[in-house]
């Protein structure tokens, strides 16, 4: 695992470059005009926007942009595909959002589009159905580069984002859904709704974790974290354990959440859980504040709202616990 990274290198140009494509590839999410641009997207739904060439394969869409910037719109539709990118920019986009489906077919075993290029958005696209014999398939394995997810859903799979090691970019979730994912029933270990690595930034606002089956809702091994502004709703997990684990220590800020934790839990002693594992990380500063979390109706049962084996300075203001919740547990 990677030591937490200079806060310099978190503003690298990788960063800025991923930033800027949310804003350009926008214009590319209009439908495809007249008859003829509908009928060529039945037949060949992955269209490189910038030279207008449309093809059947997802792969041969990333091959053709190669180490270049572009972008991929996307036809309507489910699609069992999977595609590997291995240099370049690319942007990911569903023509209409919501209605584009990646579902099933897992590139080497390990999710539906695996990023190793210099960076990659992903945007109103859903990824469903990912199941791999050793227990950690995923919608996206990101395996180096920035990445940025707006407006997208990860359904019932094993993972819905796996990552590995990249101290130097940032991945930055925006406004999806995580739904029916996580498993501990394979000899390797736990997956969970998302599982970073040892990254240098994790961002996660305005997005919707539910129904569980197994695992944590988010894990995270990157030096800080933003998790702002989301849902946990554990009312229909099965098996869960944390909502976040942050393993190997953070800083950053876990602000204005709605947590639920249900019935049905492998481990319900925590909802928030900081340094349970190698401490790799300084955790000084981290903010947990203005947040709500209580248990689902019928539930009346001990837990802490933070679990701590650090002794960090955490922050902890203004959250809004049910009766039965601890705000802070030293471990």
């Amino acid at each position: 695992m990677s030591h937490a990274p200079d806060p310099a290198r978190t503003r690298s140009p990788t960063i800025r470059r991923i930033a800027a494509l949310l804003v350009l590839f926008v214009p590319a999410l209009g439908n495809p005009a007249g008859d003829t641009a509908q009928a060529e997207a039945r037949s060949a739904p992955f269209t490189v926007v910038e030279t207008g060439k449309s093809y059947a394969s997802l792969q041969r869409a990333v091959d053709a942009i190669g180490d270049k910037r572009g972008t991929i719109r996307i036809a309507s539709g489910t699609y069992r595909q999977c595609a590997v990118q291995e240099s370049g920019v690319i942007a990911y986009l569903a023509a209409e959002p919501g209605k584009a489906a990646l579902e099933g077919r897992a590139c080497e075993g390990k999710a539906g589009l695996v990023l190793r290029g210099e960076g990659a958005e992903v945007r109103g696209l859903t990824f469903r159905n990912y199941h791999v014999p050793d227990g950690n398939g995923a919608g996206i394995r990101i395996e180096r580069g920035p990445l940025a997810i707006a407006y997208s859903r990860f359904l019932d799979s094993q993972q819905g984002i796996l990552s590995a090691s990249d101290p130097a970019s940032e991945i930055t979730i925006l406004r999806s859904t995580f739904s029916g994912l996580g498993t501990c029933v394979n000899p390797a270990g736990c997956a969970h709704s998302i599982y970073v690595g040892g990254y240098g930034k994790l961002t996660v606002r305005e997005s919707r974790f539910e129904r569980g089956r197994g695992g944590h809702y988010v894990k995270s091994r990157a030096g800080v974290v933003v998790i702002e502004d989301n849902s946990f709703d554990d009312a229909g997990g099965v098996k869960t354990n944390y909502m976040i684990d942050l393993p190997a220590g953070a800083t950053g800020s876990i602000a204005n959440n709605w947590f639920v934790q249900g019935k049905s839990k492998e481990n319900y002693s925590a909802f928030l859980a900081l340094g349970s594992e190698e401490i790799l990380n300084p955790s000084d500063g981290l903010r947990v504040t203005d947040n709500e979390a209580r248990f689902v109706p019928g539930v009346r049962r001990q837990s802490a709202f933070l679990a701590d084996w650090t002794g960090a300075r955490v922050a902890m203001a203004n959250n809004r616990l049910a009766a039965g919740l601890t705000q802070y547990e030293r471990r």
